[in-house]
This record gives structure tokens, sequence and C-alpha cells, in this order.
């Protein structure tokens, strides 16, 4: 399979989920399973411990690890005290100037948090940062704390920072408008090292807060082109929109959607990456999902057209046409049913299911013009007398 084939199925995949399921974290972001104050919220102790030394695991038992409390964050019913001994029953490999966290339920120490190896700082971390809340206003409080520590030295601790982000859902990010660093974020998004991995979401976020420099310096980002994968680019693009508007989609248009060729600093002309396409096909997701406010559903709509034409992408957006409810290509589709380029089972049967989306919303909503509804009908039964296997198959998983 070529990486281009492989990049559409996963782009396929990643479409399917992100409209089947519910927004319940940052749309760009790849959650932690657990962040440490979720890991905390589920403990019933908190220590900072030193260890002391440890049995390695033979062929009879997995080990044991001795420490020695220095410090209680929180413990129970005060079971748990400074200058305790604990015994882990499992091998951990340490040095006495090493301190560590531990946490857990009960005293079954077996059911035990791994102990993670900590500084005083990351420590201090750990006991002061927020368990998580249940009420929207008080779970965008929560999440202002660690703001703070995205760009901390230590790893265990921006990572985790970040990990609160990445699981939040964009509903309670938005309103910290307010209180993001814009000069800090800035930077972050202009800096080279900068992990791509945390892009995505500093781009979300300068959007939120940014002005027209931060602009320009994301619209840099955005019209530089490599030939390998730019993670991060949909939250670059997303905050890049969010600042400037329609003015910023044309530019995404012009660039990224209305052409599929870029010319390099050698002045080559190359084949534009699939990935920075399908970014902007992201981007205009997001807007419609979570800040609809921005740009008209018209408009938006009007730039998915624009990648109708592509083969590599059709599929993908005549569903999310459906989705939209927007009716107004069905002739484009029936044209395009026929033309060579579009030969591609995948594309059939996304233009088989956007008519029957389209019968199934007009028998449901009173509010829609019956005339594409009754267009549907028409096309689909001339469907049906053309490729009556393509039809079958299509309404096989077709959900009524």
């Amino acid at each position: 399979m070529t990486e281009t084939k492989i990049l559409i199925t996963l782009a396929a995949l990643v479409s399917i989920i992100a409209h089947a399921t519910p927004a319940r974290c940052c749309p760009f972001c790849s959650a932690p399973q657990q962040t440490l104050s979720e890991m905390i919220g589920d403990s019933d102790h908190l220590v900072l411990a030193r260890w002391i030394e440890g049995d390695r695991p033979n062929s009879k038992s997995p080990g044991t690890a001795q420490f020695e409390i220095i410090a209680v964050g929180r413990s129970r019913d005060d079971i748990l005290s400074e200058g305790q001994m604990i015994e882990l029953p499992f091998y951990v490999a340490g040095v006495r100037s090493s301190l560590y966290a531990l946490m857990g339920p009960g005293t079954d120490f077996l059911n035990w948090q791994s102990p993670i190896e900590v500084t005083q700082d990351s420590w201090d971390y750990l006991c002061n940062c927020p368990v998580p809340e249940t009420e929207p206003e008080r779970k965008t409080e929560r999440l202002a704390f660690f703001l703070d520590y995205l760009e901390h030295p230590e790893r265990i601790v921006s990572n985790d920072a970040f990990g609160e982000f990445a699981a939040a859902p964009y509903s309670i990010i938005r309103p910290l408008r307010d209180s993001l660093p814009r000069e800090k974020l800035h930077h972050l998004i202009t800096d080279p090292d900068t992990p791509v991995t945390r892009l995505a979401l500093y781009g979300l976020l300068l959007g939120l807060c940014g002005t027209e420099e931060d602009a320009e310096a994301m619209k840099t980002r955005i019209l530089e082109v490599d030939d390998d994968f730019r993670l991060g680019l949909e939250g670059i693009m997303s905050g890049y929109v969010m600042i400037t508007g329609e003015d910023g989609l044309r530019v995404l248009e012009d660039a990224k959607m209305r052409r599929s060729t870029y010319t390099d600093s050698t002045g080559e002309e190359k084949q534009l990456p699939f990935s920075e396409t399908y970014a902007a096909v992201s981007t205009i997701r997001f807007l419609k999902r979570h800040e609809s406010d921005w740009i008209p559903l018209e408009r938006l709509t009007q730039s998915m057209h624009l990648l109708l034409s592509r083969p590599e992408l059709s599929d993908l957006i005549i569903m999310d046409l459906a989705r939209w409810k927007d009716w107004t290509v069905q002739d484009r589709l029936m044209a395009m049913y026929d033309e060579e380029d579009f030969q591609i089972p995948s594309i059939k049967r996304a233009i088989v299911r956007y008519m029957l989306s389209c019968v199934k919303a007009g028998n449901k909503d009173p509010e829609q013009d019956p005339k594409y509804a009754e267009a549907a009908e028409a096309y689909l039964r001339t469907l049906e007398e053309k490729d009556p296997k393509t039809v079958r198959n299509a309404k096989r998983f077709f959900i009524r």
C-alpha cells in the first residue's frame, strides 16, 4: 500500500470516528488514558518517598522495593506518615538519592500505581494540581491551573499539563481565551524546537487570543510545505482562520485546496502532500462544529465543494456534505458518477448514500425544501437501473 493510500485510509477512519462520537477532548490532540490528577483522585494516599533498597525478581517472586516516606501529600485517615517504611510487592530499580511519588488505593500495595521519580518541583506540582471537577464552570477554572505548566522544564510536569488540555472538551478550553499567554503561545508556534505533538493545541489556543501579528506568523508556518507529514498543522490552520475569518479561509483555499502542487525552495514544482489538504478539511470541520459563529455554514460548504473534484478526497467530502444537509450538489454528483476519474467503489457508494440521506432528511425535516428529496428519489431510481449492485451495497450499511 502506498503512503498516499495509507494516509487516505487513516483520514477516512478519523473522519468516521470523529463524526460518530461526541467531542470529549481537544479536537486535534491525542489525550492520555489517565492524567496524574486523575490517578491522584483515584488514590487514598499520595506520598513522597526515598528509595532504600530492592530485591530483584526471580522465578518464585516478582521482587520487592522498600521506600521511606519523607512527606505526605494526602493519606486517608492519616494511615501513612513521615518516616514510615513501605514495601512494594514488586521490584523497582533505584538509588538512595532518588525521590519517588507513590500513590494508590488502600494499603494493598499491589494495586498501587508504579512509582514516579520526581524532584521537589514536580512533587509540589502533584500536591497542588486540582482533582477533576464535574461542573463545567469549575472545569474551566481548574484547567487554568495547568496553563503555567505547559512548557515546564520537567517533562513529567509539562506532559501531564498538556494531557489535561488534550483530554479537555473544547467547550471547556474556549472560556480561557482572556487568560491565555498570547506572547508565549506566539513564541511556541514559531519556535522550531516546540514539540510537534503540541502544535495543534498551541495553534488553537493562539487562535482564541491572537492578533493580526500572530496570524501572520501562523500563515508563514501554514504556507511552508514539507514532503513529510506535518503534525499539528490543522490546529494552526484553525487558529489562523479564527483570527482572520473569511480572509484566512481564502488563503487555505488557494494554497491547499484549489491547487494540488506547490513550488519548493529550489523552484521545482512538486505534488502537494495529501496531508496538507486534509489538514484544511479538518479545519473546516472544526469551524463548523465548534466555531460556527466565525464563518457561515454556507461559506464552509463552498470550500468543501472545491474538493469534490479530487478523487482521493471526494468520498469523504460527499459524506460531510450529507451530514451538513447540503443538497445543492446533486447534479454534480450524478455527473461524477459516470466520469472516468471517479470510477472508484467508495466514491460511488458515497454518492448513493448522499441521495439516500437526502430522501431520509426530506421525510423527517418539514423545513427542508421538498424539491431536493424528490430529485434524490429520481436519481436513486436512475442509479438502481444502471448500477444495482452498488446501490444494493450502499444500502446494506445505511442507517435509516
